[in-house]
């Protein structure tokens, strides 16, 4: 019995599929694969398979983290690649290791966050989402687990910011917390939407780029 923990990416047009569907679809690239998974007790049991930071549809990632456990012995050098003849497009495992840190050691995530205006990127655009960011308190609307709107400060949960026109799109390199609490990326984008209307971008996009603990070192 082993805890393995698979690296893998989610890109292009599977950006779209849903957390409760990409866990479906892992289950069956395993029952290919051929790995006997362990599963929960009781009279409902399911596979024990868990992601660190379930990603919100539409945003793209170099770091999804999907926990499982296995009955016997897993080659995992050689796991990614056999995965992969049974993955969807844009579902790329990378590598596989055994689970010994804790979810819980995970602290920051590193992400591209593309603002992007279809008549270009104008310098008073730039100037004003870079003085938004440099504000003690930004103060958005966001939805509760009630499902209630409530106000939050997202600016505590804000590690670093760096920005840099690229033709049409202003790109904000992120750090931002992960957890207890953490922050969606696109909670940036809505930043703009409610300080700045005026600015605001026609189209976001967001890419997880990879996963810290608390000491800044990349999370396995």
């Amino acid at each position: 019995m082993a805890k393995l923990r698979l690296l893998f990416r989610k890109e292009g047009r599977a950006v779209y599929i849903s957390h409760l569907d990409l866990l479906r679809t892992f289950q069956r690239v395993f029952l290919r694969e051929g790995l006997v998974l362990r599963h929960s007790q009781g009279f409902h049991p399911h596979p024990l398979l868990s992601f660190a930071l379930p990603l919100p549809v539409g945003q793209s990632s170099d770091c999804e983290l999907l926990d499982f456990e296995v009955d016997g012995q897993v080659d995992c050098a050689a796991l990614p690649e056999n995965l992969n003849r049974f993955m969807p497009e844009g579902i790329v495992a990378v590598d596989c290791w055994e689970a010994v840190r804790p979810i819980r050691e995970l602290d920051a995530l590193r992400c591209r966050v593309e603002l992007i205006y279809d008549g270009g990127v104008t310098p008073e655009t730039a100037q004003a989402v870079q003085d938004l960011f440099a504000r003690q308190e930004i103060v958005i609307q966001k939805r509760t687990k009630r499902k209630a709107m409530a106000d939050v400060d997202i600016r505590p949960l804000i590690r670093s910011l760096a920005f840099a026109a690229e033709g049409d799109a202003l790109c904000i390199d992120a750090t931002v917390a992960a957890q207890n609490p953490g922050l969606n990326p696109a909670l940036l984008a809505v930043a703009v939407e409610t300080c700045l209307p005026e600015h605001a971008p026609d189209f976001v996009r967001v890419q997880r780029l990879s996963l810290m603990d608390g000491q800044e070192m990349p999370f396995r």
